[in-house]
């Protein structure tokens, strides 16, 4: 029997930021957020997730996927 081992590369960056202590509580308040790396954490994956949204969007009509959903959908 052979076993396969999978090990993700997980990088941890330290970093030095200055963020006024307010807005930092107030953000910690309104997400719920335990922990200031977590708040970090969760702010810039919002970010990306917003970006990538925001570019799908501006996508809209402009793909064509040259797909007839009546085969698809198995419409003889």
């Amino acid at each position: 029997m052979h076993i396969k081992l999978c090990i993700n590369a997980y990088y941890i960056v330290r970093t030095t930021l200055e963020i006024p202590k307010e807005l930092i509580d107030e953000a910690m308040k309104a997400t719920g957020a335990k922990t200031k790396s977590q708040l970090i954490k969760d702010a810039l994956q919002a970010e990306i997730d917003r970006v990538k949204r925001k570019r799908l969007i501006a996508k809209k009509g402009t793909l064509d996927l040259d797909i007839d959903l009546d085969t698809l959908r198995d419409r003889s």
